[in-house]
């Protein structure tokens, strides 16, 4: 009697190798197997099925930001260089919805810093849209990009932010209307760690027509806006004998009249580094602190302007004219991974807030006849921002505490809510409304209000693992991360 094809050996064999599904049902029809043999090749072939999935269609399992829970995602990164070189080569860069564009913006909107102008999360140049059709926002433009989590800003029309391509650092431009590819520079480096992959972490700052981007490395360059070409470049960490962090440099770089700040961590006085913004000479160095992974921030506290971040140890101010401390206050968390930007409440007081069970600190900075001194209102565990940044609204400060959405009243630290999980994403703020974006590419509108957790709408903006904070510059939403780039009109019609 002919042997039925599904019981064949040589069927068998060409699905274990070609389709280990199929190898793997053709085994349970088998009636000449007994029960034991047949779960050890079942065994087998899950152990190959496993092994075509990743090779043959890119499955790759990262992790959230808890370090623990696994995210699955398809993504071969030799395929998706190439066929981001590919788009490159073409005239027209961009994938546009042409349907939906709304009118070309000029060069007018901006989002020239990390989390806007004043770094505090907030957009104010319009009204946002709030009935946000069933589908989610109307799609502008699609775009490949590089890997790395910076975050990108906005001017004279362009969106710039720093990839990592191959076994080279871009920053790149791109056009705000369209999302098509402007220009370009590149530079040999590779930063990679086993959590968050590889790639660069500072988001880019623009000033009065210059780019200044950070790699993962510590290479610094100021880069014409409108070219690309290159003004001067420093490496921060072997120019301040610093060494790397484990999840590599991750601090924007801060204008403050004609000073560039970067924050190397270097020991012997030279933390914290002011360069010339022009010419990239050191004007001032100064502190021994290890840092951390926040960026400075300009702000006039106790009627005096200062530079406000958080190091490995503690929150601090210096004077931006020589770089001498001000005050301090002890900030200690689990492996130096002070990661959120601190809240400038008003004139006297500031909010921070870290992951791993550090919580979150209302300090008020009162000034004396020898200087200024930082005395604690309230501490305690309501927030706890562990890859993101809080925005103020009302009194009220909304963030992720470690992956869900709360809102704390400033003045108190009493929580008013506590609900909504976003995974490790990002906050920002526009009108009375939070934008956030989760951990796996969705955006999500919920209203600030301290009554109660009162989410809008959601829908899926971009696909994979998301840590990039996004951005809002002329009525429109930019997300990125490690693959692909999205701009939505957020606009008010």
């Amino acid at each position: 009697m002919e042997t039925p094809w599904y019981r064949s050996k040589t069927v068998f064999l060409l699905s274990c190798l070609l389709f280990p599904p199929l190898a793997l049902v053709l085994l349970w029809m088998r009636r000449d197997s007994g029960i034991f043999r047949k779960l050890t090749f079942s065994a087998g072939l899950a152990v190959m099925f496993l092994v075509h999935l990743v090779a043959f269609y890119g499955l790759r399992m990262e992790v959230d930001g808890t370090g623990i829970t696994p995210i699955f995602t398809f993504h071969n990164p030799e395929s998706h260089i190439e066929a981001l070189e590919t788009s490159r080569a073409v005239a027209d860069h961009g994938t546009v919805q042409a349907a939906s564009r709304p009118p070309a913006i000029a060069g007018g909107a901006s989002w020239t810093d990390y989390r806007g102008p004043n770094r505090d999360g907030v957009y104010t140049a319009s009204a946002i849209q709030t009935d946000w059709p069933s589908g989610g926002l109307p799609e502008i433009w699609r775009q490949k990009v590089g890997g790395g989590y910076a975050s990108v800003v906005v001017a004279d029309g362009k969106v710039f932010t720093i990839e990592q391509r191959r076994d080279e650092e871009v920053v790149a431009a791109y056009d705000f209307n369209t999302g098509r590819e402007l220009w370009t520079n590149g530079w040999e480096a590779h930063f990679q760690e086993s959590m968050g992959g590889p790639g660069p972490r500072a988001t880019p700052t623009w000033h009065d027509g210059a780019i200044y981007a950070l790699g993962g490395t510590g290479e610094l360059r100021a880069i014409e806006a409108a070219s690309g070409k290159l003004i001067w470049r420093k490496n921060i960490l072997s120019d301040n004998g610093a060494p790397n962090l484990t999840w590599a440099m991750s601090g924007a770089p801060l204008v403050v009249d004609d000073k560039l700040i970067v924050l190397p961590g270097g020991t012997s006085g030279k933390s914290i580094v002011a360069y010339n913004k022009d010419t990239g000479e050191p004007i001032w160095k100064s502190l021994n602190d290890s840092q951390a992974y926040t960026s400075p921030m300009l702000a006039t506290i106790a009627g005096k302007r200062q530079i406000i971040l958080i190091s490995a140890a503690r929150l601090l101010a210096v004077d931006p004219e020589d770089g001498s401390l001000l005050w301090d206050y002890p900030w200690k968390t689990s492996y130096d991974a002070n990661c959120a930007q601190p809240l400038i409440v008003d004139g006297e007081h500031v909010f921070a807030s870290s992951g791993y069970g550090t919580g979150a600190a209302f300090v008020k900075i009162v000034r004396k006849d020898d200087g200024f001194r930082a005395e604690e209102v309230w501490k305690n565990n309501t927030m706890k921002n562990k890859f993101s940044s809080s925005v103020l609204h009302d009194g009220i400060v909304y963030g992720l505490d470690e992956a869900i959405l709360a809102a704390v009243d400033v003045r108190t630290g009493e929580r008013k809510w506590k609900g909504g999980r976003y995974g490790f994403g990002q906050v920002l703020l526009a009108g009375d409304h939070l934008i956030v974006l989760t951990e796996t590419g969705e955006v999500a509108l919920v209203k600030a209000t301290p009554e109660s957790y009162q989410e809008v709408a959601r829908f899926p903006a971009i696909s994979g693992k998301t840590w990039n904070t996004h951005a809002i510059a002329g009525g429109r939403l930019i997300v990125r991360n490690q693959t692909e780039m999205a701009c939505y009109d957020l606009s008010k019609s």
